[in-house]
């Protein structure tokens, strides 16, 4: 197969090939970007692999960092882009069942392409468009199959997180698992436990927001590759009803983790531990617990203004979408509505601050924060106008009162 019209960043790398072969070396484009180039999907990273080693690299280009110079990576700086380019190489046993113990640089594209995960991976293609396919990954594209590259036992074997990009590219490109990659898959499932959790997790949520997530959830329940995940070792029923559900992808990080969490029936405090040990960040465990709070109300009930200025414009459609799947009704329309018909969006727009309290004689202390909430919500609630006298008349009011 040859290529005739290259996505734009193809273009713009070819000359960096070509400078590589005008010295006698063999490079390609491999990977990702050539199999959804084929799939007439667009391209995000360009890869390069060569028979040229690293040194070589670096003599031919004045400019290149060395990314992983270890495992023969050197990023290739070319017009402000920067492409990383991999020595072809061969791979020892892998005693961590994630990284190889050393990595021996090769001249032999094959011998590359062989250590790669899937036939749909194990594409290569010359700076001209021609593709190279010496796994047959061109008829696994043709009938939507993912197959492991040789012996799927010793590939998954070999990386155990394989098993999670496998379930992912079910997920993501609405393909099938063939028979003889998912049994390895099933034989070596416990083996997922070893990987770091952060490698874990990038391919649970691509899978999560991928085009047919139930794809890849239902591979995940078939070969137990679930139990090995944190925090789901009870959670079976709960996964397999959301495999139903999940008919198409869910749309960010914070929709996927809330989803799983009200999926799972955790409380607040669960909800958080949950996400620590998924390693998330603490801004993403502050969304996830608006969006699950508002998400639990809005599958039985509307939401209260109080609710919605809680949740925030931007996280109330991820609350939405999640009571959504959950088999709510759509609101998103009205709920954007109210939103923007709210008084104040944010603690900072009351028209009243602390200052001017203590200019009113108020003392510093608990009691003038106490102060500023309670004003916060009866603005909201439009219990009291958001103007400078009727907020001084109401907070000396409150004072006065206690």
């Amino acid at each position: 197969m040859q290529l005739k019209q290259l996505p734009r960043d193809f273009e713009l790398a070819r000359p960096v090939l070509q400078t590589i072969e005008q010295a006698g070396y063999e490079a390609y484009f491999v990977g990702g970007s050539v199999r959804d180039t084929i799939l007439g999907k667009s391209i995000h990273d360009v890869d390069i692999a060569t028979s040229a080693y690293p040194d070589e690299i670096k003599h031919l280009f004045k400019r290149t960092v060395d990314t992983g110079i270890e495992h023969g990576t050197v990023m290739i700086l070319d017009h402000g882009t920067g492409y990383e380019t991999t020595t072809f190489r061969s791979e020892s046993t892998y005693t961590d069942f994630r990284r190889p113990d050393h990595v021996t640089f090769v001249r032999s594209l094959a011998e590359d392409l062989k250590r790669r995960d899937f036939t749909i991976n194990a594409l290569a293609m010359r700076e001209n468009g021609e593709v190279i396919d010496l796994f047959d990954g061109l008829t696994d594209l043709k009938n939507h199959h993912i197959r492991a590259v040789g012996d799927p036992q010793e590939r998954f074997h070999e990386d155990a997180l394989r098993m999670m990009r496998a379930v992912r590219f079910a997920s993501q490109l609405d393909f099938d698992i063939v028979p003889a990659t998912e049994a390895a898959m099933t034989d070596h499932a416990a083996l997922l436990a070893k990987i770091a959790v952060e490698r874990t997790q990038v391919e649970l949520l691509k899978l999560l927001m991928g085009q047919t997530p139930q794809r890849g959830l239902t591979v995940m329940l078939a070969t137990q590759l679930w139990r090995y995940c944190p925090d789901f070792t009870h959670q079976e029923a709960a996964l397999t009803r959301l495999a139903q559900r999940l008919t198409h992808g869910v749309s960010s990080e914070v929709t996927a983790w809330a989803l799983l969490s009200l999926s799972f029936g955790l409380d607040h405090a669960q909800t958080t531990t949950f996400l620590k040990h998924w390693k998330t960040s603490n801004q993403v465990i502050t969304d996830v617990q608006a969006v699950v709070a508002a998400a639990r109300v809005l599958q039985t009930q509307y939401l209260t203004a109080w609710q919605l200025y809680q949740c925030g414009r931007d996280r109330l459609l991820l609350a939405n979408e999640v009571a959504v799947i959950l088999g709510a009704p759509d609101r998103a329309t009205a709920l954007t509505q109210a939103a923007e018909a709210l008084p104040i969006h944010q603690k900072r727009e009351v028209a009243l601050t602390g200052k001017d309290l203590m200019q009113a004689g108020i003392q510093p202390g608990p009691q003038l924060g106490q102060l500023l909430a309670t004003l916060e919500r009866q603005v909201v609630t439009g219990q009291v106008a958001n103007q400078p006298a009727a907020l001084l008349t109401q907070a000396l009011a409150l004072a006065n009162s206690k």
